[in-house]
């Protein structure tokens, strides 16, 4: 696809999903295993935080707590003196065994995010993306103590390189469909995994799969890959109707 179309990653990666996903019904393995391997049983996932005033913020941590969930992504990224709050409530209602990530999203100017980061140094906390382009993050990274995570600007497998020579992060968020589908999304993991860059492997959030069936469910906090072969999931053609376009080989 990419000498046929240079870029525009998010219109190919359901076409490269829907390769593996047949590929995995030919061979009659799930496409994990076509990746590499199931990793274990099932794994944990972590939990976002919306945005909101720092004691709900922590209310909401111990009401996913109970739900399972011992991963928790807040969503900071406005003005910085509510953000350190935020935090600092949140990190107060950890249990040994949870993860905190503070989650700007790019919101902050370099200045607000090296205000926050110095005023939550002493907290068990990964900052995530807390500016818009990678040169600005760098920065940020060089005086942070803390765990310091990438997610926007982790688009192809050169800036995991140019991250990694930088010593721009410690973790990176690996979105499927940012990079172009699970093709080159396994690339970038397997890079990962031999410079040893931890990861979030994860996609587009807040969607409902209401046409297909066998899809995914949450369970305590953690989910399971199916054993099924392919993506594990049967499309549901009476909800898509008829096909928009027919190519023939």
């Amino acid at each position: 696809m990419d000498s046929a179309m240079r870029g525009h990653p998010y219109v190919k990666s359901p076409l490269d999903i829907a390769c593996w996903d047949i590929l995995g019904k030919v061979a009659g393995m799930p496409v994990c295993e076509l990746l590499g391997g199931r990793f274990g049983e099932d794994f944990a996932l972590y939990r976002a935080i919306s945005q909101a005033a720092p004691g709900e913020m922590a209310e909401n941590i111990a009401g996913y707590r109970e739900e399972g969930y011992r991963k928790f992504q807040l969503k900071v990224g406005g003005v910085a003196d509510v953000d350190i709050e935020r935090i600092k409530a949140c990190a107060e209602v950890l249990q040994p065994g949870d993860l905190l990530m503070a989650d700007a999203n790019t919101g902050w100017l370099m200045h607000d995010a090296v205000r926050v980061v110095n005023a939550v140094k002493g907290l068990d906390v990964y900052i995530e993306q807390p500016c818009d382009t990678y040169e600005e993050n760098l920065s940020v990274r060089q005086l942070c103590p803390l765990p310091f995570i990438m997610d926007e600007n982790i688009d192809n497998l050169a800036m995991v390189l140019r991250l990694y020579n930088d010593r721009a992060a410690d973790c990176i968020n690996l979105k499927i469909s940012k990079v172009g589908g699970l093709t080159k999304a396994r690339q970038i993991r397997d890079l990962c995994v031999s410079l040893g860059i931890a990861m979030n492997i994860e996609d587009t959030c807040y969607v409902t799969v209401s046409t297909a069936d066998g899809a995914p469910r949450r369970f305590n906090g953690r989910m399971a890959a199916p054993k099924a072969p392919g993506l594990g999931i049967q499309p549901r053609l009476d909800v898509l109707g008829e096909p928009v376009l027919d190519v023939g080989v």
